[in-house]
């Protein structure tokens, strides 16, 4: 997508509210804990989208402003921007992730996160590693006041020390009442100022250099005090 033309990619709309925000935040969180706890071995990427879908209408949730995705094993190294075959069955030992993006009334909610079945190190590895190099970003945010750029330059330095690959396409982008992209639809990685919170997400994607798999972590900009 091509930045807004929109001077402040700041600004938001009327219906924006913090609590709106941080509720929907909070109902997309819940989704994804409750989907990946009845994600199981044997069951498609399709059957595991359908259950997603099922309990974001049950939340009050069922407009999205992009569609579920859920990805299993191979599939979770592949581009985010891809249309990969969705029969992939999840595995005995196998890694997953979910990325949502619902709508609580008129506000935006996006996140996800990644699971691993059976007992499989260096898929236990990627989990911990992706959430860890969110909390690191979001850490330099806090403490270095560094731009949306900075931020996604050390993130992929810190991916590629730890021995992953950063997906630079997937590279963080604004929240705000629906929709965000009138306001702004660029993405934070090439923001030239310290993002401000309750305003942007910042998004993970890393895999095995050889491809074989990967993980995802997404959640909005804040302080720590919303993480404890």
């Amino acid at each position: 997508m091509q930045d807004s033309q929109v001077q402040d990619p700041e600004e938001v709309g009327g219906g924006f509210s913090i609590l709106g925000m941080l509720d929907t935040r909070a109902k997309t969180l819940a989704v994804i804990r409750e989907a990946a706890s009845h994600i199981e071995p044997g069951m498609t990427e399709d059957d595991a989208v359908q259950l997603t879908k099922s309990l974001l209408a049950d939340a009050g949730m069922a407009r999205t402003w992009h569609p579920v995705i859920v990805r299993f094993g191979a599939n979770t190294a592949r581009p985010l921007t891809e249309q990969p075959a969705s029969r992939v069955v999840l595995a005995e030992n196998d890694i997953f992730f979910i990325d949502i993006g619902p709508r609580y009334g008129v506000w935006e909610g996006d996140a996800g996160d990644t699971f691993v079945v059976g007992d499989h190190a260096e898929h236990a590895r990627c989990a911990r590693d992706v959430k860890a190099l969110f909390h690191d970003v979001r850490a330099l945010w806090i403490n270095e006041g560094l731009t949306g750029a900075e931020l996604y330059r050390h993130a992929a330095e810190a991916a590629s020390k730890a021995g992953w690959l950063l997906d630079p396409v997937v590279a963080g982008h604004r929240l705000s009442d629906y929709p965000h992209a009138a306001i702004h639809a660029g993405p934070l990685a090439r923001l030239e100022r310290r993002p401000a919170a309750m305003r942007w997400v910042v998004e993970c994607h890393i895999r095995d250099p050889q491809g074989r798999f990967g993980a995802f972590f997404e959640d909005m900009l804040l302080p720590d005090e919303y993480y404890a």
